[in-house]
């Protein structure tokens, strides 16, 4: 324990150190740096290789947020760029984030190695000297700055598709959500007219059953003084004629 402080107050000397060395003109080009950064590779902003640690994460950060800390830059951005920093290490120590960065990152290396296979077949001495280092000479270029120039761009074209289709697919499902709230809307508007048209008939059953019951009652008996046709009468019963009255002198 005593040995960890040590080392931490040691780190602090030398931060402090360092920062006193540091002209305005070095915390503004920090700044625009940082603001220049690939928005989805927080590696960028911090400024570290794929393989840094989380150890080495905080320990980045902790020396680039003070050297642009709004209190310490005056450039206009050092909030902005202050404020990126802070969010890159946030996605670096989170698990999940940093896993997914590093699997495009492997996926942009296994794109490149894929590449390289095909170039060295057709330079014969290169494909030699790869078999007789024994993945020597692939370790050697994958370690060059050349294919960490490669790796850095191809990163940001597959984190970039990644990000495009994860954006078409949010688009979607705010799309289909959209739809089902509308089709929710309509269903409700649907059951609100017909329990109001069923409330307005039952509001109105009363009336409905008088008016039934005048109608039974004039519809048999007729209006009074009213003269109604004599009814037809059948001379047989068995027979389909119908025998009309007969008019008397």
């Amino acid at each position: 324990m005593g040995e960890a402080s040590s080392t931490t107050a040691y780190d602090d000397m030398l931060l402090k150190s360092f920062f006193a060395e540091v002209s305005e003109v070095e915390r503004d080009n920090e700044v625009t740096r940082i603001l220049s950064c690939f928005k989805l590779n927080p590696f960028e902003y911090l400024n570290l290789p794929f393989e840094a640690s989380p150890e080495d994460v905080k320990k980045q950060y902790r020396k680039l947020s003070l050297l642009v800390h709004p209190d310490k830059c005056k450039h206009p951005q050092a909030k902005e760029a202050f404020g990126a920093l802070a969010k890159a290490q946030q996605l670096l120590l989170e698990e999940q984030e940093r896993d997914y960065v590093l699997t495009q990152v492997n996926a942009a290396k296994e794109e490149l190695r894929a590449k390289r296979k095909k170039q060295l077949k057709k330079d014969t001495a290169s494909k030699i000297k790869s078999l007789v280092d024994e993945g020597k000479y692939d370790q050697q270029y994958e370690q060059s700055e050349e294919f960490q120039q490669e790796l850095k761009l191809k990163v940001r074209e597959i984190l970039t598709d990644q990000e495009w289709r994860r954006r078409k697919m949010q688009m979607r499902i705010s799309e289909e959500e959209g739809r089902l709230k509308k089709d929710e809307e309509e269903q409700k508007e649907m059951w609100k007219r017909k329990r109001e048209h069923e409330e307005q008939w039952e509001g109105t059953r009363e009336k409905r059953v008088s008016s039934w019951r005048d109608f039974m009652k004039t519809g048999k008996k007729g209006k009074k003084g009213e003269i109604r046709p004599p009814k037809l009468k059948t001379e047989d019963p068995n027979k389909s004629y119908v025998q009309r009255p007969v008019k008397r002198g």
